[in-house]
Order: structure tokens, then sequence, then C-alpha cells
């Protein structure tokens, strides 16, 4: 195309702008995982361990999260990846 058939081709609009509706989806469904204090990660972990998801280990001072097998010596950081796993679990889950 040339001169002013240039301005005026829309082609590509339509998939520039499903690309933008993309992004934009991903990222209402991320769930924000930094915000967690250690009250709150003690209540998850508390939970997580009376639902058997979390085995705490009182000899090697470690929780271990079952579902992946992932170890953590921070509830903080179990918490964190709990959320960021289950987030991810249920972001798959959508898309099969």
């Amino acid at each position: 195309m040339s001169g002013s058939d240039t301005f005026d081709d829309t082609s590509d609009d339509h998939e520039r702008f499903e690309a933008e509706l993309v992004a934009h989806d991903q990222d209402a469904v991320r769930v924000a995982t930094a915000d967690i204090d250690e009250k709150t990660a003690r209540h998850l972990v508390s939970n997580l361990v009376d639902r058997d998801v979390v085995i705490p280990v009182p000899g090697d001072r470690v929780l271990v999260h079952e579902p992946s097998g992932e170890t953590f010596d921070s509830i903080t950081q179990l918490a964190v990846f709990h959320n960021g796993w289950t987030a991810a679990r249920n972001a798959s889950e959508e898309t099969a």
C-alpha cells in the first residue's frame, strides 16, 4: 500500500486489540502474593497443616508442601509459594 492507503489499513488492528485484551485478562487473574504478613502466613499454614497439605518435620524444622514436594524453613515463604502454586494450578485448569 502506498500513500494514504497505508494510514487507512486496519487489517492488524484486531490482532493488536485482542493481544491487549489477553494481557489485561492475565493481569486481572494474577494473585497478589507479596502482601502476606506473618500473621496471615501463620493462619494460612496452620489451615494447610490441618488439611494435611503441609507436613511439619520437627526434627529438621521444615515444612513440606505435600502436593509439590517443596520444602520450606519459612512460614511466609511457604504461604507465598502456596498462593502462587494454587493460582497457577487454577489458571491451568481454566485453560484446559
